[in-house]
């Protein structure tokens, strides 16, 4: 098994790179932005509060994580609840790693189209991936998969799982994702193909390198990525107007009224959608 992840020394990482959308049919479209991503180990967030004064931990801070903005959204342990998804499948993350790569908040604001959890077993080897999704719905939905064998080798991880949870009013559920990742190490790697009955419909990547978190690397950020979290958000609905002005066609969003009355939390579990509302 391939064994990665940060140093023993490493609470948290930077991930400095490029996000890569891709519609490819039935009309072409495609952008890319650099950005800067946050890799943090859940076990070591008090370690990771004390590596630079520009950052914090469930603090305010130029950069900053916080726990409320993951998994439940409620303030708890992510690494709990990343224990809990995992027994969820009958896997034991006991003495094992669990680290989170997202987006952090700056000036107090951050949206994460995507997070994932890497967690790994006492042996350090990965044994289930978090793929939590966000919409500009206020909804979130992890897509929990146990590493099988056979889909993780030297080249990365490669996994697939049927959509579940709407995202882009220009794309529609009866779509199947396909994850390949390579784990972070001195790089990391995502793609997530979107295929339907006729084929890939939408790709979308990231590829970053790793640089140590420090002030002067956060500073170099500010000024070189300014306003990157809004600009995130901000993307997200320009690419929008401007597939709607090519002519896509618009994908009604399903009704959850029923899921989310309340801030409804269904537990995660093999079957049953996590959807929590804001």
């Amino acid at each position: 098994m391939v064994r990665t992840g940060l140093s023993a020394s490493d609470a948290a990482s930077l991930y400095f790179g490029e996000v890569m959308h891709a519609r490819l049919r039935p009309m072409g479209h495609r952008f890319s932005y650099r950005v800067m991503s946050l890799l943090i180990d859940l076990d070591r967030l008090d370690e990771a509060d004390r590596q630079s004064v520009l950052f914090g931990v469930n603090r305010a801070a130029l950069y900053s994580f916080h726990e409320k903005d993951h998994g439940p959204r409620d303030g708890s342990s992510l690494r709990a609840y990343a224990e809990r998804c995992a027994a969820a499948e009958g896997i034991d993350l006991g003495g094992g790693r669990v680290e989170l790569l997202c987006y952090p908040r700056l000036l107090g604001y951050g949206f994460n189209p995507l997070s994932v959890y890497f967690c790994r077993n006492a042996d350090g080897e990965l044994a289930l991936v978090i793929y939590e999704v966000r919409n500009t719905f206020g909804e979130v939905h992890p897509y929990i998969l146990p590493v099988r064998a056979g889909e993780l080798n030297a080249a990365g991880l490669r996994q697939q799982q049927d959509k579940q949870f709407y995202v882009s009013p220009f794309v529609p559920m009866a779509m199947r994702y396909h994850f390949r990742l390579l784990p972070p190490s001195d790089q990391v790697k995502l793609r997530i193909l979107e295929t339907d009955n006729d084929g890939p419909l939408l790709a979308a990547t990231f590829s970053g390198r790793r640089r140590a978190l420090t002030s002067p690397a956060l500073l170099r950020s500010f000024f070189s990525l300014p306003l990157v979290s809004l600009k995130v958000m901000a993307a997200i609905h320009w690419e929008a107007l401007r597939l709607w002005l090519k002519g896509a066609r618009l994908v009604p969003r399903p009704d959850t009224a029923g899921q989310r009355s309340d801030e409804t939390i269904l537990a995660p579990g093999k079957s049953r959608p996590y959807i929590i509302s804001r």
